[in-house]
């Protein structure tokens, strides 16, 4: 991570995506946050940490009566618990990529049952 600031790791997550993957993610802002907000936190089971959400309609579930006219979902990145959980640079660089990509796989549908089953 020498010298990369924690917006570089998420952009060079970014970066990283096929071409065809980062077409296809029109109208999604990723954004970084220090913490989750408390309202999601009390959503969260006792003792998991969240490094990251999507807040959105999945590309699965949209359609012109559920998505017309929306405004960008939001791909949100926290910085805080990631920084806390992960020490050295490099498992920061990691975890932020596997972060990014999860929420991204919420953008196009895949549930967290199923990233569980791929390894993510």
């Amino acid at each position: 991570m020498a010298n990369l600031s924690f917006e570089d790791l998420v952009a060079e997550a970014l970066d990283s995506l096929p071409p065809d993957i980062a077409a296809a993610m029109d109208n999604v802002d990723v954004v970084i946050e220090d913490e989750p907000a408390p309202d999601v936190l009390a959503e969260m089971p006792a003792g998991e940490t969240l490094f990251g959400l999507y807040h959105g309609v999945p590309l699965t579930q949209r359609g012109p009566s559920t998505y017309f006219g929306a405004i960008p979902d939001r791909i949100s990145i926290y910085r805080g618990p990631l920084t806390r959980t992960f020490r050295d640079p490099d498992t920061i660089r990691d975890e932020v990529r596997i972060t990014v990509i999860h929420e991204i796989a919420h953008h196009f549908g895949i549930s967290d049952e199923r990233l569980d089953e791929l390894g993510w």
